[in-house]
C-alpha cells in the first residue's frame, strides 16, 4: 500500500536534509466481465499467489478475509505474500521469469512499465471489458492502468491522503478548533506551540522507500497550490522539478517542517522515525504532538485501545489556493492467466469481499468498488474518508500520488 518510488522520495528528503464486483449480492455471479461462472468454478484447483507491499499485520488481516470468503469456497488457495522490499523483489522475480500470479503495485507507473515490457497481462484478455471495468471503478482509476488501448491495472484498493489526524478528546479539551483554511493551519499550529507543545507528528523512515511521507506533503499542498492541471503536467514531467509551482509547494512544506518547534524531535530526526511509529505521542497524556498528516490506513497504527470519534479524529487537509484531493492505492496485475487467477480477481473485486476489508480496522481499506457504501467501514473516519475520495472522484478533483505515477528506479 505505501512504499514509494526511492527516487522521488530521495530528492524530497534531500531538500529536507539541506534545509536542516457488480452484484453485491453474490460472489458468485459474474462481476466486470469476468468469464468465470459458478458451476466451472467448483472445478477449479491449484494456487493463486497474491504479493504485494503492506505491513506484516496487514497481510495476516487481508489473509483472513480471503480464507473466510475465498478459500473456504473453492478448491484452489489464494495466498498474500507481502514483502517490505516489494519494488525491488518484484523486479528480481520478473526478471528471472517466476513471478508470482499476481502483483498490487501500489505505483500505477510500474504497472505501465511491465506492459510496455511485455510482462503484464491486459484485463481485456483476461475476460474483462472497459465498459464494466468503469462501471465497476469508475473511469479516472481504471484509466492509471491503461497502455496502447488495454488496461494492466484492477483497481483493488484505493486510500484517501489528504487528512490531518488529532488527538479528538485532548484537542477538544484545549479548545482547540478544525481548521478551515491553510492559514487557520498555520495559526492553529501556532498556539499549539504557545501551549508548549510540539503541533505536529512526523517520520519518513519506512524501510528501502524511507522518504515517501515527504513526497506525500509535497504533493497535497501541490494540488493545492497550483491545481490539478499543473499537478498532471509535474506527473508527466511538462515542467520540470525546479518549476516555480514545484518551489511554492516546497515552501509551504518548509513552513511545517522547518519553524523552530513544529515538529515533535525536529526535522532532522523524521528520517529516523518510522512513518508508523509516529503518530504514537499523539496518543500520551497530554499529548507530545498534536497533529499528523497520513492516509486513511494509519490508524490501523493507532494504540488498540485508542476509540475512534473518542480518542482520535481527523480533518481534511485544508485547501490553500486551489481544491484538491490526494489519493492512492494499489493495482492489481496478473502475470500468469490461469483459471484460478481469473477466478480471484472475480471474487475479490465483489462487493461482499471489499465490504469486509473495510469493516477490517487492521487493514482500513477504502474499496473501489463504486457499489460498496459507508455501511461497509468499520468506524465513521474511514466511512467518512470514503465518501470524501469517491466525490472528489467523481468531481473531477481527485489525483493519484504523483511519485506513484512516475517511472520507478531502475
Amino acid at each position: 500500500m505505501r512504499p514509494r518510488h526511492l527516487i522521488a522520495a530521495l530528492a524530497v528528503m534531500a531538500m529536507v536534509t539541506a534545509a536542516c464486483g457488480n452484484d453485491k449480492k453474490d460472489n458468485n455471479n459474474e462481476s466486470s466481465g469476468s468469464s468465470t461462472t459458478a458451476s466451472t468454478a467448483a472445478n477449479i484447483t491449484g494456487s493463486v499467489t497474491i504479493f504485494n507491499a503492506m505491513e506484516p499485520e496487514e497481510a495476516v488481516a487481508l489473509q483472513k478475509v480471503v480464507d473466510n470468503l475465498i478459500n473456504s469456497k473453492v478448491k484452489y488457495k489464494a495466498t498474500i505474500e507481502q514483502s517490505s522490499d516489494f519494488e525491488t523483489q518484484a523486479k528480481i522475480r520478473i526478471q528471472g521469469g517466476n513471478p508470482p500470479e499476481i502483483l498490487m503495485y501500489p505505483q500505477p507507473g510500474a504497472v505501465i512499465e511491465q506492459a510496455k515490457a511485455g510482462k503484464a497481462l491486459a484485463l481485456e484478455d483476461l475476460g474483462f471489458t472497459q465498459s464494466d471495468l468503469e462501471k465497476t471503478f469508475g473511469k479516472y482509476l481504471v484509466s492509471l492502468g491503461e497502455y496502447n488501448g488495454k488496461h494492466y491495472g484492477l483497481p483493488t484498493n484505493i486510500n484517501l491522503k489528504s487528512m490531518v489526524w488529532y488527538p479528538k478528546a485532548a484537542f477538544d479539551a484545549k479548545g482547540y478548533t478544525v481548521p478551515a483554511s491553510w492559514n487557520d493551519l498555520l495559526a492553529l499550529s501556532d498556539k499549539i506551540k504557545a501551549s508548549g507543545s510540539a503541533p505536529w507528528c512526523v517520520g519518513f523512515e519506512s524501510g528501502s522507500s524511507t522518504g515517501w511521507p515527504a513526497t506525500d506533503w509535497m504533493e497535497d499542498i501541490m494540488l493545492r497550490t497550483a491545481g490539478t492541471d499543473t499537478y498532471d503536467q509535474w506527473v508527466t514531467h511538462k515542467i520540470p522539478f525546479n518549476d516555480p509551482a514545484v518551489k511554492t509547494a516546497a515552501d509551504d512544506f518548509a513552513k511545517i517542517m522547518f519553524t523552530p518547534g513544529y515538529v515533535l524531535g525536529g526535522a532532522k530526526n523524521t528520517a529516523q522515525i518510522k512513518f508508523g511509529d509516529a503518530p504514537g505521542p499523539m496518543f500520551d497524556n497530554p499529548p507530545k504532538c498534536w497533529l499528523h498528516r497520513q492516509a486513511s490506513f494509519i490508524n490501523g497504527f493507532f494504540p488498540k485501545t485508542a476509540k475512534a470519534s473518542v480518542d482520535y479524529d481527523w480533518f481534511p487537509f485544508p485547501p490553500i489556493d486551489k481544491q484538491g484531493t490526494l489519493m492512492a492505492g494499489e493495482l492489481s496485475t496478473v502475470f500468469k492467466d490461469t483459471p484460478a487467477v481469473r477466478d480471484f480477481l472475480k471474487r475479490f473485486i465483489s462487493h461482499d469481499v471489499q465490504c469486509a476489508q473495510g469493516q477490517s480496522v487492521d487493514l482500513s481499506r477504502i474499496s473501489p468498488n463504486l457499489d460498496v457504501d459507508a455501511g461497509c467501514y468499520a468506524n465513521p473516519q474511514l466511512a467518512r474518508a470514503a465518501g470524501v475520495v469517491n466525490d472528489a472522484l467523481k468531481a473531477g478533483t481527485a489525483r493519484f500520488d504523483a511519485s506513484d505515477q512516475m517511472p520507478s528506479a531502475a
